[in-house]
């Protein structure tokens, strides 16, 4: 049984979706079942309740499980929520570990939350199970976080300067999740995932003009006046903005180039920037 922890994030959803296409059964874990179950019965998904700092519910979750996929939000106590998952995890048994982690990740990044998942990954070597690491670049779902300025204002902010920045498309991460969950052969690696190409903030709102037919702008800040205004504006908390910043300034300092990966283990090319917004026009026009 693959059980996906995350479950109702972007990654653990599209994983789902992925599982169904193929026509394999799966155990969604979540602390909001009915998010999942939607008022309809699934017979390739079961719903479980579970919660990271419950770990009681988490042997009851795990039990009966031979693979975990483990995808929890980035935050300050994430560490010690999916080092706790892995223990359980390796104590009931499961005997693969998919791991969604970070590009950066290692001991010195400038990134904190990569130097967390570098962590997670240590551990998660020295626990036992089998385990793959799936370090993907920023979602392309995410950028639907700018549409609310790019309708109101038709800009949005950053501190990338002219920095390429790869994009990958969730559902795509979906895929390799399930592709390295159901093929053997695959599972034991590290494997970065990008879209097919890096696009720079400029290059973006040139791709914004042409979808919305609206010039729209990208104003570049000092780092820590992005910073300021990602907590003051957008109402983020202190860590969210500062790993906002730290990646934006990390594409700066290390120019970032697509990979081949996705196409390697799918068979075929990875979504394109162009092809998500096309999808999401309604989100970015007035």
């Amino acid at each position: 049984m693959i059980t996906v922890m995350g479950a109702t994030g972007a990654t653990g959803r599209a994983l789902l979706q992925s599982l169904r296409t193929l026509g394999v059964p799966a155990r969604a874990l979540t602390r909001t079942p009915q998010q999942l179950r939607d008022g309809a019965d699934d017979p390739l998904v079961e719903v479980r309740y579970a919660d990271a700092t419950a770990p009681g519910s988490l042997h009851a979750a795990f039990e009966g499980a031979t693979q975990l996929f483990l995808a929890m939000a980035n935050g300050p106590a994430q560490v010690e929520l999916e080092t706790r998952a892995v223990d359980i995890a390796a104590a009931t048994g499961i005997g693969h570990i998919v791991k969604i982690s970070a590009p950066a990740a290692d001991p010195d990044s400038p990134v904190a939350v990569s130097r967390g998942h570098h962590a997670v990954e240590e551990h998660l070597r020295a626990a036992g199970p089998a385990h793959t690491v799936l370090r993907p670049y920023a979602f392309m779902q995410n950028l639907l976080r700018l549409a609310p300025a790019v309708v109101a204002r038709s800009a949005f902010l950053g501190a990338m300067g002219e920095a390429p920045c790869n994009y990958v498309d969730c559902r795509d991460i979906g895929d390799v999740a399930a592709t390295v969950l159901t093929r053997a052969e695959l599972a034991g690696g590290t494997y970065t995932l990008t879209g097919p190409e890096a696009v720079s903030h400029p290059q973006l709102a040139d791709q914004l003009t042409a979808l919305t037919g609206t010039r729209v702008r990208y104003v570049d800040l000092p780092a820590q006046e992005l910073r300021e205004s990602l907590v003051r504006h957008a109402g983020m908390p202190d860590w969210l903005a500062d790993h906002v910043t730290e990646i934006q300034q990390l594409a700066k300092a290390r120019p970032e180039r697509p990979t081949g990966t996705v196409a390697d283990l799918l068979g075929r090319p990875p979504r394109t920037l162009h092809a998500f917004l096309q999808e999401h026009r309604a989100d970015f026009c007035r």
